[in-house]
């Protein structure tokens, strides 16, 4: 990991361009600037581990990094893939605890990072900040209960179709190993191969230099709303 040289332009466009700045004043963005960095990560260099310490909120600048869990028995599930613009670590920064999650840079990655104690002391005085706090942590409640509703209630495979479904289809996506499709869905990966020969089979998807695409979206709908 090392520190990364920005300007004061970059970092004013960042926070304006970020869901829990855009609509403060310049002169908030001002002061949160001088209390933001970014640093930069090789690929499967860690940028935390559960129960570390928390130094703040991260925003992702450039590359990529999933957000996992790892069982007892070193299974790992992934809980979120991380690309440009994304936001992270916000339960840590504003509530002062430890990460409840392992991040790990999937390709290089530029971060930025806000400095946690700045953010809790914008929530005490500022209602307009929390506010909008409160509306994201809405949000992320809202998709956590979708994730806990599809793992009861769908099979691997049309769990695997709407993970799809939600998957970039153009050249510049990253490519997901079937590791890590099994790590997201709270499988394994002889499941998701299976799964992908039935998708195939059907004649929903194609398989193209070891990327997934749509082949029929009638038939992939099928597979994606599957009481339809």
């Amino acid at each position: 990991m090392k520190t990364v040289e920005t300007k004061f332009e970059e970092r004013i466009k960042t926070l304006r361009g970020n869901q829990y700045f855009d609509e403060l004043p310049d002169k908030l963005l001002k002061e949160i600037s001088e209390h933001m960095n970014m640093r930069e990560y090789p690929r499967g260099d860690v940028l935390f581990w559960e129960g570390d310490p928390a130094n703040g909120m991260y925003i992702m600048e450039q590359g990529s990094a999933k957000i996992f869990r790892s069982s007892p028995q070193g299974r790992q599930y992934i809980v979120r893939i991380l690309q440009e613009r994304d936001t992270f670590a916000e339960v840590p920064a504003f509530d002062g605890g430890m990460h409840p999650v392992n991040v790990e840079a999937l390709e290089t990655c530029r971060v930025w990072e806000i400095d946690g104690e700045t953010l809790r002391e914008l929530v005490n005085f500022y209602p307009a900040f929390a506010q909008k706090i409160i509306r994201n942590y809405s949000q992320m409640l809202r998709g956590m209960v979708r994730m806990v509703s599809e793992m009861a209630f769908y099979q691997v495979t049309h769990r695997l179709a709407r993970l799809i479904e939600s998957m970039p289809q153009d050249k510049s996506a990253p490519h997901w190993t079937q590791e890590q499709l099994a790590a997201q869905l709270g499988t394994v990966r002889e499941v998701v191969a299976r799964s992908l020969k039935e998708l195939e089979r059907s004649g929903a998807i194609k398989m193209e230099d070891r990327r997934i695409l749509i082949a029929d979206k009638e038939i992939f709908q099928q597979w994606v709303q599957p009481n339809n």
